[in-house]
């Protein structure tokens, strides 16, 4: 059974940082890419960040490049997204997913492409 639970959101002025945290349990995290997504209030679930099985590829929404950078430690079966510069528009559920193939390359944005997440963590940023 896949398990994924994600940890570290909180409130944090604009311009702060923080890094969410996704710890996976069941088998063979390291074959999967994973992702993160967000949903705001009102707003449809969007693709944040991707990050390839292997973790050496890596690829982000325009609205969060140069910003936010996902990063996985298949050691520990975790994978992070490290946020910077924060927005209040980056106020929203933070998700991390599974992928549902192996070996993904973290091309994949549509939600479709992944077959478990979270329960998410709140990231909210004050202005």
């Amino acid at each position: 059974q896949v398990q994924l639970v994600e940890s570290g959101g909180g409130l944090v002025q604009a311009g702060g940082s923080l890094r969410l945290s996704c710890a996976f349990s069941g088998r063979a995290f390291s074959n999967y890419a994973m992702a993160w997504f967000r949903q705001a209030p009102g707003k449809e679930r969007e693709f944040v960040a991707a990050i390839s099985w292997e973790g050496g590829r890596i690829s982000s929404a325009d609205s969060v490049k140069g910003r936010f950078t996902a990063v996985r430690d298949n050691a520990k079966n975790m994978v992070y997204l490290q946020m910077n510069s924060l927005k209040p528009e980056d106020t929203a559920v933070y998700y991390c997913a599974r992928e549902r193939t192996f070996f993904g390359s973290g091309k994949a944005r549509e939600s479709s492409a992944y077959d478990y997440r979270g329960q998410g963590t709140q990231v909210t940023v004050s202005s």
